[in-house]
């Protein structure tokens, strides 16, 4: 049986992620991507401020999945590909996070 480190109970168990997600700060912002043309403008989304204790690959790949775009997880953020700026909210609501707890960032 496998045991949570955070709070001691059985990983079916675990509230730690729940409770991760009512306490942070979240940030989504979409920046230039690194071949910008005005022409052809390439963005990507990038969703930061989660705790470390919430599962950012498996939030990253439903994302991906949501949005069918590419992108990865560094540096605790997650990389979108393409503009999800408006549509990133109501997803990450859908996923649990608290809609007061998402700033979106221009």
């Amino acid at each position: 049986m496998n045991i949570c480190p955070l709070c001691g109970l059985p990983r079916e168990a675990c509230v730690c992620e729940q409770l991760a997600k009512t306490k942070q700060k979240i940030r989504v912002k979409r920046i230039k991507g690194k071949f910008w043309n005005p022409k052809n403008p390439k963005y990507m989304t990038v969703v930061s401020g989660l705790d470390p204790s919430v599962d950012m690959k498996k939030l990253a790949k439903e994302l991906k999945t949501e949005f069918a775009c590419g992108g990865t997880v560094k540096n605790s953020e997650i990389e979108l590909q393409g503009d999800h700026l408006k549509k990133v909210k109501e997803k990450m609501v859908k996923f649990g996070f608290p809609e007061e707890s998402i700033s979106i960032e221009g």
